[in-house]
């Protein structure tokens, strides 16, 4: 490869990288594509232009003269006053053209540095009755993004006090305005006898320079330190559908899932945030945990928010309809142990299934989590990966596509079962055999994440099972009832979570095996069914969404199959928020 000179440009050395752009097998598109980018006749003006401007600014190069405009009025006089030649009218006529004096205005500009923005000289009207050394006059520029301060009346005395500081305003990056301060005066309109509204309106529609007149509080207290407390959002925020907002501009708006920086929580109702990963570096408003639990215990008083109960039938992935089958076993010659999930799954047995945990009482209400930053280390234990499934998704065949494809990084756990044992098959590795006696035991002292009978016989899965496919430094997924999350979320597994659910259509007519959900052999497909895959998803996401790292939406087996593989390998290498206790500090 061709090496670059010391004093190569920014456009030779893109020119440079164009030319060894080579297609490979794997990466075509995507070398064609940078070959096209890099190619472009725009882009490499562009960087000559950058390499110009780049080679001037380490050149600092001082104007010769600081009033062009002036001179060339000057000459422009002298040559109107007099006959010209050819030449000389050639040079009145270029020193009149409108382009000509835009661009020697310009030039005069930039050398007298006059582009910053001016501030007003202050009113000579500012005596009054207060005290000179108790006022303070601060002057900001402001442009279209709000000021980033709210105001409250004082109940007491009646005062215009600033109530908080958002971090990342103009006001907070300013530093000249702090909590307390009580605000007299807006660009010299006095403030005292109006509403909070009507002076936050007064202070939104102002541009430019703003002039504060403002009586400092007794004890201005110390720009606190950014926190580094970081929450994952357990439900969706619209500041303009919330009326107890103080000020809606300035709420911040958030979706389930989403990652927040709480800057400060020094309001006991409303705490100051960002979205990580937004470029906004300014704060927004949105409600405590504290605030939050109270108005949906409120609500849910009032009967406005209905207390959730479990389901009275699943809507979690069925597997399978088939009488006695084995779900887990052998699949493209690769035997997968794992739980027998017909046994509270099949749909004429599903009455008399006893699944652990499926009720716990009042749920908790879903505010924050409190998250960091976590990394798999390489002497640690793999995390526990988690199927759900609402119907329709076959996570049981997903789940066997991706092991049997490298049995020898991911696993599953060999369930317990009180069945007896056919001949072909071994202790530990298709089931673990207990007696009756044994799998009672161990329900009692709950070692089971979730367990079940069917057919008179008892399977379930421990979490022993679990442990012993990471001991091994394998991968372990397991697909179980949400109900079992609860269970499973704990620091020792870290689970992360993937809901699956199939690409429902919209259209009402009936659809074959080749249009069906999840492109399995299903036969033909019912409205009816349809709808209750739909509705099936709809639940799960509702009653166990926050416990959810990540969707998948299933197209087909082999799409899901890639996609679900993508997820376990960067569970291997990437960064993941994880809850706080989690992590060992």
């Amino acid at each position: 490869m061709p090496v670059l000179t010391a004093g190569a440009g920014l456009h030779e050395t893109l020119a440079l990288l164009t030319s060894q752009l080579r297609p490979d097998a794997n990466h075509k598109e995507d070398m064609v594509f940078l070959k096209d980018v890099f190619s472009e006749r725009s882009l490499a003006c562009l960087m000559k232009i950058h390499e110009r401007l780049r080679q001037y600014e380490r050149q600092s190069p001082t104007p010769v003269l600081q009033s062009v405009s002036s001179l060339a009025e000057d000459v422009t006089d002298e040559l109107q006053s007099r006959p010209t030649n050819t030449e000389e009218g050639e040079l009145l006529y270029l020193l009149t053209s409108p382009h000509v004096k835009a661009l020697l205005s310009v030039h005069d500009i930039v050398a007298q540095k006059s582009f910053d923005p001016v501030l007003p000289p202050l009113p000579d009207d500012y005596d009054d009755e207060l005290e000179e050394e108790s006022v303070k006059i601060v002057r900001l520029v402001k442009n279209k993004e709000p000021l980033g301060a709210t105001i409250r009346r004082d109940e007491a005395t009646g005062a215009v006090i600033v109530a908080r500081i958002m971090r990342g305003g103009a006001a907070d990056r300013s530093g000249l305005v702090h909590v307390g301060d009580e605000l007299r005066e807006v660009n010299g309109v006095s403030v005292v006898h109006k509403r909070p509204d009507e002076i936050s309106q007064l202070l939104s529609q102002s541009q430019g320079s703003i002039t504060l007149k403002i009586i400092p509080a007794i004890k201005e207290e110390d720009r606190l330190r950014e926190s580094k407390v970081y929450v994952r959002a357990l439900f969706d925020y619209i500041p303009l559908e919330d009326k107890a907002t103080p000020c809606q501009e300035a709420g911040l708006p958030f979706k389930r899932g989403d990652i927040l920086q709480v800057v400060t929580q020094d309001d006991p109702t409303w705490w100051q945030a960002k979205r990580v990963g937004d470029s906004n570096l300014r704060a927004g408003l949105v409600p405590s945990k504290h605030f939050q639990e109270r108005r949906l215990a409120y609500r849910m008083k009032v009967g406005t928010l209905p207390n959730p109960k479990s389901p009275k039938t699943p809507s979690y992935d069925q597997a399978c309809d088939k009488d006695d089958c084995d779900c887990e076993g052998y699949f493209n010659g690769q035997y997968i142990a794992g739980l027998r999930r017909s046994f509270r799954l099949s749909r004429k047995d599903r009455q008399g299934s006893s699944i652990d945990g499926s009720d716990t009482g009042e749920s908790e209400f879903l505010t924050y989590e409190e998250v960091t930053r976590y990394q798999q280390r390489p002497n640690e234990r793999p995390r526990l990966v988690v199927l759900i499934g609402s119907l329709g998704a076959r996570i049981n065949e997903l789940k066997q596509r991706v092991i049997a494809e490298n049995p020898h990084r991911y696993a599953v756990a060999v369930p317990h079962t009180t069945r007896p044992k056919k001949p072909h098959e071994k202790e530990g590795v298709e089931y673990h055999f207990v007696t009756k006696h044994q799998f009672d035991t161990d329900v009692i002292n709950n070692k089971f994440i979730e367990h079940g009978e069917y057919k008179e016989n008892q399977y379930g899965t421990s979490i022993e099972a679990i442990r012993s496919v990471q001991a091994k430094n394998k991968m372990c997924i397991v697909d179980v009832q949400p109900e079992a999350l609860r269970r499973l979320r704990t620091a020792e597994f870290k689970p992360y979570v993937v809901f699956v659910k199939p690409r429902v259509p919209e259209s009402r007519r009936r659809r074959t095996a080749a249009t069906s959900p999840g492109g399995a052999e299903q036969g033909r497909i019912t409205e009816e069914e349809l709808q209750e895959m739909r509705q099936s998803a709809i639940q799960m996401d509702h009653q166990y969404g926050h416990l959810v790292d990540r969707v998948l939406i299933k197209e087909d087996s082999a799409s899901a199959c890639t996609e679900l593989r993508s997820i376990l390998e960067r569970l291997e290498r990437e960064c993941f928020w994880v809850p706080l206790g989690w992590v060992r500090t």
